[in-house]
């Protein structure tokens, strides 16, 4: 399975889907705000970042902008929730900043399972010249 890293400041939230990766057979490491998930990416990168987008310290929009500069092939999942114009404002931002999924809270664990595995395939092959 994968190496992840979850990143958000809802705490009830962050453990209920942390559980759920867990006993899907991934290895979690969590971050309660963007500073400090960056500080754990730096020192034991994973494979897919799943990073809320409104939280305190660091915005998930700065997370994904400064993700893609230190290793732009990390695997990206943006999750929000709030309001409904806000939270597709800042997932479509989120698209454009460099995440390859993203998730409007809430979500229900298939979309979430759903995105891993889409994030773990092999790329396709390149076409022939």
């Amino acid at each position: 399975m994968a190496s992840i890293l979850l990143i958000d400041d809802d705490d009830e939230l962050r453990t209920i889907v942390a559980m759920m990766l867990v006993s899907a057979g991934h290895v979690v490491r969590e971050a309660a705000d963007g500073s400090a998930g960056l500080r754990l990416y730096r020192q034991n990168p994973a494979e897919i970042i799943i990073t809320d987008l409104v939280m305190p310290e660091k915005e998930g929009l700065a997370v994904i902008i400064e993700l893609r500069k230190i290793n732009p092939q990390v695997r990206i999942i943006a999750i929000s929730g709030g309001f409904a114009f806000d939270s597709k404002l800042y997932l479509s931002m989120a698209r454009k900043l460099g995440a390859d999924q993203v998730l409007r809270k809430p979500f229900r664990p298939e979309e979430l399972k759903a995105a891993i595995e889409a994030l773990l395939l092999p790329p396709p092959p390149p076409a022939p010249a």
